[in-house]
């Protein structure tokens, strides 16, 4: 039972640092270089569809690494597990308290309704988006490497 819950873990917060790395790497990069502010279009649009659907992901990646790390305690590589929960933990308060408020603001502009410093809140959101990107790589290898171990 500890391995199958161990691999869904490793297999939900994979895709999740998957989904998040390509928005920061590939996604973002190829919008902001659309003509006519397009890229703000496109930016308001991923806001909408991925502001709906990443809080269930990091809440479910974070609870099974959390059950994880329940069933695992005590035992090889549950340091790693409690950890790379923790680390969850903070990628779901650097989220809400720092990107999600750019985020619901982002989500509704148009490039006739955005701020005069859109670009700036947005390279704002970029810079946080890494770090929390770091963060759920770290997790992400932390939980692979408990399951090696374990």
């Amino acid at each position: 039972m500890q391995q199958v819950l161990a691999v869904v873990t490793i297999v939900v917060t994979g895709m999740l640092v998957g989904v998040e790395f390509a928005v920061a790497v590939f996604i973002n990069p190829i919008v902001d270089g659309l003509p006519h502010n397009g890229g703000l279009t496109a930016r308001a649009a991923g806001g909408r569809l991925l502001g709906r659907v990443m809080p269930f992901w990091y809440i479910g990646a974070l609870l099974l690494s959390a059950a994880w790390a329940a069933v695992a305690w005590g035992g090889a590589g549950s340091a790693l597990v409690v950890t790379a929960a923790g680390l969850l933990v903070l990628s779901v308060v650097l989220s809400v308290a720092l990107l999600v408020p750019i985020n619901d603001r982002a989500k509704h502009w148009t490039p006739e309704t955005a701020p005069a410093d859109w670009r700036e809140q947005l390279g704002a959101w970029d810079r946080l988006h890494y770090l929390r990107v770091a963060v759920i790589v770290a997790s992400f290898v932390l939980l692979a490497v408990a399951l090696a171990r374990g």
